[in-house]
């Protein structure tokens, strides 16, 4: 399977929070929410374009429990978002959790979690999907196991959170595969890592 990341950030590289004030405060972070202002229609069209390509979940313990305290709530099967969550194989990274009601939740990564996401990138299939989850992605990024980055940038500098690309990031290169702006002003864009950077002299 393909391993896909989809992570909202700020202009300055957040990733901290974007759903609400009480979704994560660590360190004190109080601007939770910001991206509320900026959900449109084009926004949506995205998000739905890219749930209809997933197979399976892979969250972290963080995003895994926000989703599952939500979800199995909406129970519409057509649902574009919720259908996928609540009927799709979901793998849950976490080396404090031992077991997971969410239907279809199996936890990973207790001993090993490169060896278990490498498992599953080896499965047959289209798209493992990672949401958010940050510090799951940053890990994943640090061992090259994320195949393509759709980052969502938000108009907005929060100055301070947690960041996805954060000091001691390995060098990567990335390539561009497609962009689009909503009519919100949020720049939409697709990267397929592309190992290494390149150097030279101008």
């Amino acid at each position: 399977m393909k391993l896909t990341l989809t992570e909202f950030v700020s202009l300055d590289g957040v990733y901290q929070a974007p759903g609400g004030p009480e979704e994560d405060p660590t360190g004190n972070f109080t601007q939770g929410g910001w991206t509320f202002p900026f959900d449109d229609d084009d926004f949506g069209a995205f998000v739905v374009e890219n749930f209809s390509r997933v197979e399976a979940f892979l969250l972290g313990r963080r995003t895994y429990d926000i989703f599952a305290g939500y979800w199995p709530k909406r129970t519409d099967p057509a649902d574009p978002v919720a259908g996928p969550l609540n009927s799709l194989p979901k793998y849950v990274a976490s080396r404090t959790l031992t077991s997971a009601d969410w239907a279809g939740t199996r936890v990973i990564g207790g001993d090993d979690l490169v060896k278990d996401v490498t498992a599953l990138k080896e499965q047959p299939g289209g798209e493992l999907q990672i949401h958010g989850s940050g510090a799951l992605a940053r890990f994943l990024l640090r061992h090259d196991l994320i195949d393509t980055v759709h980052l969502m940038t938000f108009p907005v500098v929060l100055g301070a959170g947690r960041r996805l690309f954060e000091e001691g990031a390995v060098p990567t290169a990335f390539r561009n595969t497609a962009t689009r702006v909503t009519g919100k002003g949020v720049v939409i864009s697709s990267y397929d890592l592309d190992g290494r950077p390149a150097y030279g002299t101008f």
